[in-house]
């Protein structure tokens, strides 16, 4: 209990200072938004939490309206819902920034499982429900390992393929975190964290 107490007021400082430092980043890219978009600025999924509540994920929303009525919840390489400005804040991680937003609310932590939606934790094993006993996260072992998520699905049958391939491999890494968890196991995850997004421009120019 004091870990978990430690934890979130580790995660609460840090999410607010943090915040009030990209504030002009933030509020920047709501305004393009605003200009290039229109509104909503934000994307709120629905997302399986802690003990499995139900919560808001929010996002910059880098998608054309009605989205999700569009297509199912995996984003193609070359998804025709992605507007020109949304796909540049994907390339950057920029449209993960509201989740500072899940954090102060306790809905998220910055180290954790990535949550998951609903179809996809119906289907959980009773080994994988273990994840749900996790507050879920901003980044994990998952986060790093397929920061490139949308090559990886490329542009055909990428629901199927999230589903056959991606999502076992997101489960395992989700339970490693699980099984490892611990401050010192955090600011490992972080730390590699911010080294893949130092070099995610290099990154993407190699893929690409």
């Amino acid at each position: 209990m004091k870990k978990i107490i430690i934890k979130r007021l580790f995660d609460f400082v840090c999410a607010l200072s943090l915040l009030m430092l990209v504030l002009p980043i933030f509020l920047g890219v709501s305004v393009f938004i605003l200009i290039k978009m229109g509104k909503p600025i934000f994307y709120r999924g629905r997302r399986v939490g802690l003990q499995g509540a139900i919560f808001e994920m929010y996002k910059f929303r880098t998608m054309t309206q009605n989205a999700e009525k569009m297509g199912g919840p995996s984003t193609a390489l070359n998804d025709p819902r992605l507007t020109s400005l949304g796909k540049f804040l994907r390339k950057y991680k920029l449209d993960e920034l509201p989740q500072l937003m899940n954090i102060l609310k306790g809905d998220m932590s910055f180290v954790g499982p990535r949550p998951q939606v609903e179809k996809y934790t119906s289907l959980y094993t009773a080994e994988e429900k273990k994840i749900l006993s996790v507050r879920p996260g901003i980044t994990d072992y998952a986060s790093i390992k397929l920061i490139h998520l949308d090559h990886i699905l490329g542009d055909v049958n990428v629901d199927e393929k999230y589903l056959n391939e991606v999502e076992p491999l997101k489960n395992r890494l989700r339970l490693k975190y699980v099984y490892e968890q611990s401050f010192l196991t955090d600011i490992k995850i972080l730390f590699l964290t911010l080294v893949q997004l130092f070099k995610i421009n290099k990154l993407w120019n190699t893929e690409n």
